[in-house]
């Protein structure tokens, strides 16, 4: 009696043995930038350099700066919107690059098949 279904001998076919190389070789390369952009920082300053922040690849904020001459305690409103500002900033261009470089490792094809590339 004839088997139904299945491969000849059991085994995977040769297309689709490459294409589980390829998909482990992307996922490694994946873990290696991911690791290389997490150790990455990123600096953007708003108010004209009057308050810098500085982010990590881990969207950690490692430092704030402020000159001095901002700092005015009857409007502290101003201080804390040039901080959102340059943060926001700052993470915007560690996401925009986290993106490019990954997108060049996936060839653009994002979530394919469930995977969130």
């Amino acid at each position: 009696m004839a088997r139904r279904g299945g491969f000849p001998g059991g085994g995977i076919p040769g297309n689709m043995n490459n294409l589980m190389k390829q998909a482990q070789r992307m996922q490694k390369q994946m873990e290696e930038k991911t690791k290389e952009l997490e150790e990455k920082t990123w600096e953007a300053s708003a108010g004209g350099g009057a308050v810098t922040v500085t982010v990590s690849g881990k969207k950690e904020i490692l430092s704030v700066k402020i000159s001095q001459e901002v700092v005015d305690p009857d409007d502290v409103e101003m201080l804390e919107d040039l901080i959102v500002a340059a943060t926001n900033e700052a993470l915007r261009q560690m996401e925009e690059e986290s993106a490019e470089v990954m997108s060049q490792i996936t060839g653009g094809l994002g979530g394919l098949g469930g995977f969130p590339f």
